[in-house]
């Protein structure tokens, strides 16, 4: 590597500077804020773990993602977090083994080892929350209005929810009666939603028509609310647990048009994002203009096992740059906070010295200059100046 190429970064890995770190850390002291009236407890997981717990029981996609190191001193894998979730996962189970519902949220830099989508972040500040311990769709809807209303902090006004329950593809799936080879085909075929194909692959993989038919019906079950009456149609002799998951749907829905009527939701019953993961309802939040989900959440009940005490969780993450984009789309942020500019002075330097410190006190951001200094007022962030007046120090516009 030359010299001049000694400031690169890896691709996918960025930092940020002034203007942008002052955004994401106000966003983010405003959204733990947020999280801190409802009741979520802030924890902090480490940077790294073995893997042996860091990727317990969130299957191979994880995995994946997941740059791992050897432990000098145990000699043993370990993995810097790709996902804060199976961290608080370990936290609830083992670290902290509440007895009722446990609120947590958290704030970190994840790493991935290949970006998630063309042009994404490798190092993105993850931000979220996780409820355990409460297997009622109430806890659902809770982090559900939640994730709404840090859409509604970052200046969304309506926010963009997709909603899905895998738990219908997963009985509709038993029924099929596949190989993993042929789940994992499907799944696939699933996911990109190219019909030709999958009509194909279903001609051939599965004998039973009425089968087929559920299966092929998933990728069109997309829209408004009216896509779960359409569903209850076809899928009248489909298992029960395929109604039930249609019920809990409907109650998610009906309960975001009360405490959130100006979010547009949106209806995937073929939206699998984290199929081998999420057990129940699973969720992402979009935003006008960015194609990617800017936050995605879901049930998943199963994922303290490995740490000997499964409990009931739901929760979400998000991407706290990708709110503060969002912020700065939907919300005048042209203008940073303003600091006072104090020159040096030899005459009442303690008498500067006060007025600066009773300045800095009340909230404002002074910055002091040095001798010779020629100030540059914009890199400064500064309107105003702290000047001697009349015997006193004043604060002056520029």
């Amino acid at each position: 590597m030359t010299v001049a190429d000694r400031w690169l970064l890896p691709d996918g890995i960025e930092e940020i500077l002034p203007n942008q770190a002052f955004r994401v850390e106000s966003l983010r002291r405003q959204v733990l804020d947020l999280y801190h009236s409802w009741g979520y407890d802030l924890v902090i997981p480490p940077l790294v773990e073995f893997t042996d717990s860091l990727l317990s029981g969130t299957g191979s996609d994880l995995d994946l993602m997941t740059f791992k190191v050897t432990d000098q001193l145990s000699g043993r894998m370990m993995g810097i977090r790709a996902d804060m979730t199976p961290q608080t996962s370990r936290m609830d189970a083992h670290s902290l083994r509440r007895n009722g519902p446990s609120r947590l949220c958290y704030t970190g830099t994840v790493l991935y080892t290949k970006p998630r989508y063309p042009l994404a972040s490798r190092s993105p500040i993850q931000i979220g929350v996780e409820l355990y311990g409460e297997a009622g769709l109430d806890a659902d809807i809770e982090v559900i209005s939640l994730m709404v209303e840090t859409l509604r902090l970052a200046g969304l006004e309506k926010p963009q929810l997709d909603l899905g329950h895998v738990g219908i593809y997963g009985n509709l799936l038993e029924e099929a009666e596949l190989t993993k080879e042929q789940e994992s085909e499907l799944f696939d075929l699933l996911q990109s939603k190219s019909v030709p194909e999958l009509n194909a692959w279903v001609t051939q993989n599965i004998e039973k028509q009425t089968i087929a038919k559920w299966i092929l019906a998933l990728v069109d079950l997309a829209g408004d609310e009216s896509v779960l009456d359409r569903a209850r149609e076809l899928f009248t002799d489909a298992p029960a647990e395929v109604e039930l998951a249609l019920d809990e749907l409907q109650a998610v829905v009906d309960a975001l048009k009360v405490s959130s009527p100006d979010a547009e939701l949106y209806l995937d019953l073929s939206e699998l994002r984290g199929y081998h993961y999420h057990t129940g309802v699973v969720f992402a939040a979009y935003a006008p203009g960015v194609g990617q989900a800017i936050g995605n959440g879901g049930r998943y009940d199963h994922v303290g096992e490995a740490f000997g005490r499964s409990r009931p969780a739901t929760g979400f993450n998000m991407s706290l740059q990708a709110l503060v984009q969002c912020s700065m789309a939907h919300n005048d942020v042209s203008h940073l906070p303003s600091g006072i500019y104090a020159p040096v002075t030899e005459e009442a330097a303690s008498g500067q010295q006060k007025a600066i410190a009773e300045l800095r006190k009340n909230g404002e951001r002074v910055v002091c200059g040095f001798p010779g200094q020629q100030p540059d007022y914009q890199e400064l962030h500064c309107d105003r100046q702290l000047l001697l007046q009349n015997g006193e120090f004043k604060v002056t516009a520029i």
